[in-house]
């Protein structure tokens, strides 16, 4: 299997060169060149753990990793978390939800970066090579990245975050991580500023190459084909007789929900993929409209979703466009510029699945509480966004939501909502009080690069 980018400009790699070439060299994404099909052997996975499931799919898009090298990648990823079926559904009256909380972060993000960050040691072990890892985070790719490099050999890693914009547990669990290869980096503005810095830093290829840098965000393909995995894993928990169930992703920088529309292209009986936002509803504006259009961030109590620049829905575009990557490159160049691309109807008429709506703060308040009284189940502020976009589209098909964190590491709007101080994790109260250490920087891009160059392993 060989990967290309969206924008056409680089020549197919192997998937170790494209792990290490984080975003692809010429702006785009990188993406495989084909999805293997997967569809007459789905049933017997039926009975499979995750950790086999994840072998049998990254197998099929990893040929420059030996199988056993590859299998004990997967059973070390998978052993920090806290759960047997590490992304277990829990079935609800109404509909099922899917735990992604159950590694050491307690966020969806654990299920790639732990992987991804064993995947790097074992390259820079084989290469023998040093990686600096610069990244952006709304909240929980930062600590899930550091949690997953934090104390390796040769690699250091660099996170911006919106200084106070994430919650304060989220910035505890990033700054709180003393050891001498981590860097925090609190950044005036958006997570759509950091996430810029981060773009152009690594479109800067003599910066890049001069200093190794290695992306851990979810433009890194690693990341998605890790997500894929409990895609069918849920499935296999709640799907009977071959039936078709629907997914409901609170969205914001489009990864997650990217990794079901791969599943769904690898032949999983999907029938719709809901597209949940927030109050930052460009994507579903886009998947009602056919315009992509930027506007001001709105800060919310889901704050992983308060995103105006969606950096995986390149990947999507690719495929709408019919893989045209001189269109890509037209529309996010016109993007760049403008702030607005429209898609054509004759595009997106190749839209089969995805379905899109927002919630605000008051629902998602509302739906947190409506749980827990009447379900006696603790929603998230993300994972109640897609609770109440999916029950507003009364799917016919079995649902289930994506939990995307911990209800613990949003303890003001839990108490907000139900009036109870319910929000608690031995992992998050463990951490209050903690030794912290952060770098405070106005969101300059020379600003960064240049603390970057100081720190960097070189």
């Amino acid at each position: 299997m060989k990967y290309i980018s969206t924008r056409g400009q680089v020549e197919p790699i192997a998937f170790k060169d494209a792990v290490m070439m984080g975003m692809a060299s010429d702006g785009g994404l990188l993406i495989p060149e084909s999805f293997p099909n997967v569809a007459d052997q789905i049933a017997s996975w039926k009975d499979l753990s995750f950790q086999e499931i994840a072998f049998k799919i990254f197998s099929l898009y990893i040929d420059d990793i030996p199988a056993d090298a590859l299998k004990n990648l997967v059973e070390k990823s998978y052993s920090t978390f806290d759960h047997e079926l590490v992304t277990p559904v829990t079935k609800l009256s109404k509909l099922g939800i899917l735990e992604l909380f159950h590694g050491p972060t307690l966020a969806f993000k654990d299920v790639a970066l732990q992987f991804l960050g064993n995947l790097f040691e074992y390259i820079l072990n084989e290469r023998n090579g040093q990686l600096n890892i610069l990244g952006a985070t709304s909240g929980d790719t930062g600590s899930a990245a550091i949690q997953g490099v934090r104390g390796k050999d040769n690699i250091n890693i660099f996170i911006m975050h919106p200084d106070g914009k994430t919650s304060p547990l989220q910035a505890l669990q990033m700054t709180s991580v003393l050891e001498k290869n981590v860097f925090n980096i609190a950044v005036e503005g958006s997570f759509d500023d950091c996430q810029g810095i981060m773009k152009e830093t690594f479109a800067d290829l003599d910066f890049k190459n001069k200093f190794n840098l290695g992306a851990v965000n979810s433009v890194n393909w690693a990341r998605i084909l890790a997500q894929t995995v409990y895609y069918f894993h849920a499935y296999n928990q709640v799907a009977e007789n071959g039936e078709k169930v629907s997914f409901a992703v609170p969205t914001g920088n489009f990864g997650d929900i990217f990794a079901g529309y791969i599943a769904k292209s690898m032949g999983l009986p999907i029938d719709k993929l809901v597209l949940a936002a927030n109050e930052n509803d460009i994507l579903s504006r886009f998947f009602n409209s056919g315009v992509y259009e930027r506007g001001d961030v709105n800060f919310t109590i889901s704050p992983a979703m308060d995103i105006q620049i969606a950096s995986n829905f390149e990947r999507y575009l690719y495929f709408l466009v019919n893989k045209n990557p001189e269109k890509i490159r037209e529309a996010m160049e016109q993007f760049k510029s403008t702030g607005k691309v429209v898609i054509e109807d004759e595009f997106m008429n190749n839209n089969d699945c995805f379905m899109a709506s927002s919630s605000n703060t008051e629902k998602t308040l509302a739906t947190i509480k409506k749980y827990w009284n009447e379900e006696n189940y603790l929603l998230d502020p993300h994972t109640a966004v897609g609770v109440d976009v999916a029950e507003s589209l009364n799917l016919s098909s079995k649902i289930v939501c994506l939990s995307t964190a911990h209800p613990a590491k949003f303890p003001d709007a839990i108490q907000e909502a139900t009036g109870e101080d319910l929000a608690k994790h031995p992992t998050l109260e463990a951490l209050k009080g903690a030794e912290t250490r952060c770098h405070k920087a106005a969101g300059d891009l020379k600003e960064i690069q240049s603390y970057l160059a100081e720190n960097a392993l070189s």
